[in-house]
C-alpha cells in the first residue's frame, strides 16, 4: 500500500530532546519549519492515495445500503487511520538524515 507502513515508527506522541532536533541545522525554529514541511508532504501524499483507492469504489447510483456494506472501502480506511501521523514520520525521516534540505539564504552568505 503506502511507502509509510515500511517504516518502524511508533503510533503515539514520543518526548523528544530538543537538542537532537537543532544538531543538524544549528536552529531549533528552522529544523521544525523543515518537519512541517515535510509532514505537509506525507500528508498530501497519503490523502491523495487514499482518495485514489476508494475513487475505486465510487458508483453513479450509491444507495444507503451500499455505504454501509462496502466492508473493502471501510478496510482501506481503518488502514489509513492506524498509519503512524504525518508528523511523527516526518520527525523520524528528519532524525534519521532521509528528508533533504537546503537553507538558500545561508548559501548565499558563504
Amino acid at each position: 500500500m503506502s511507502n509509510i507502513q515500511k517504516h518502524t515508527i511508533p503510533n503515539t506522541t514520543v518526548t523528544r530532546d530538543l537538542r537532537e532536533l537543532d544538531e543538524k541545522t544549528g536552529n531549533i525554529y528552522e529544523s521544525i519549519v523543515i518537519m512541517g514541511r515535510r509532514a505537509n508532504q506525507i500528508a498530501t501524499n497519503m490523502k491523495e492515495e487514499l482518495h485514489s483507492k476508494l475513487a475505486e469504489f465510487a458508483t453513479s447510483n450509491d444507495n444507503l445500503e451500499e455505504v454501509f456494506e462496502n466492508r473493502e472501502q471501510i478496510e482501506i480506511s481503518k488502514h489509513y487511520e492506524r498509519l503512524p501521523k504525518p508528523t511523527l514520520v516526518a520527525v523520524d525521516e528528519f532524525l534519521n538524515d532521509k528528508v533533504y534540505f537546503r537553507n538558500p539564504s545561508k548559501e548565499q552568505q558563504k
